[in-house]
């Protein structure tokens, strides 16, 4: 799963081969691939490219539906290196599910002949999961990720508290009170986002405790979730990323010049 064009079909692809099939989601005129991966007998499923796990178009109401109700053993989250923050936005959503993610940092190559430099270690110790960088164009770190994947090498999912504590207790309150649904973290994030599809679960009492978050920061839920999480985003983007100063080759001064406006 991942954002439109971050290079999910060509990983797609790699990592299956000639193993897959076609068909349409049920209900849905949207395509749905699956296929072996290579050297295994572990189904992958592509999902279509989405930017949330919020249901306001049909390949969101797809994705979100399987990762909830199919319950994957593994997600596998490609991100775009060259757009991290908007990736990550997903990102921070499919953490907040059961299954384990790994993240497949995509066109990493790319970013350091910019003197764009991503610290994976630190980066994944901030979402707390596993992250193998590839390049799906040039096939390369695509046999280091199907290693992961076949030996279910990647860390337990153990949902890092992204909101402010406040928020967090919260959250908090909302499992507890509907402990009798098991609910998981992006269930109980979603009914404090007033979630269409979370409407039953939003009673007297869970109301209460959303509009007192909704008064204090004087908007309303869902918009306090996306904003929270960009904080979030930016706060693991600076402390992850550098960017370096190098020396202009002879590619950069003809470019000035060439691709100069005028």
């Amino acid at each position: 799963v991942g954002n439109q064009n971050s290079g999910k079909t060509t990983l797609f692809n790699l990592l299956t081969g000639s193993n897959q099939k076609i068909g349409n989601w049920a209900g849905v005129t949207i395509e749905r691939k699956e296929g072996i991966i290579k050297g295994t007998d572990i189904t992958l499923v592509d999902l279509p490219g989405i930017y949330s796990l919020s249901p306001y178009t049909s390949e969101e109401e797809v994705s979100r539906k399987f990762v909830k109700d199919e319950k994957p053993d593994l997600i596998i989250n490609i991100i775009d290196a060259t757009s991290i923050e908007r990736s990550l936005y997903l990102t921070t959503q499919l953490l907040e599910l059961d299954s384990k993610v790994i993240i497949a940092l995509n066109m990493e190559d790319i970013l350091e002949k910019k003197g764009v430099k991503i610290d994976i270690v630190k980066l994944s110790k901030l979402l707390n999961t596993t992250i193998v960088s590839i390049s799906a164009l040039k096939k390369t770190g695509i046999e280091n990720l199907i290693d992961h994947i076949k030996e279910n090498d990647v860390l337990p999912n153990e949902h890092n508290k992204i909101f402010e504590s406040s928020i967090e207790q919260d959250i908090e309150k909302i499992i507890e009170h509907h402990k009798d649904h098991n609910l998981s973290r992006f269930d109980a994030v979603k009914i404090f986002e007033r979630d269409r599809l979370y409407k039953v679960l939003i009673d007297d009492e869970i109301e209460k405790i959303i509009k007192s978050q909704e008064d204090r920061y004087q908007t309303d839920s869902e918009e306090l979730i996306a904003s929270k999480r960009y904080e979030y985003i930016e706060k693991i983007r600076d402390e992850s990323i550098t960017f370096e100063k190098r020396e202009e080759n002879i590619t950069d001064k003809i470019d000035k010049i060439v691709l100069n406006k005028w």
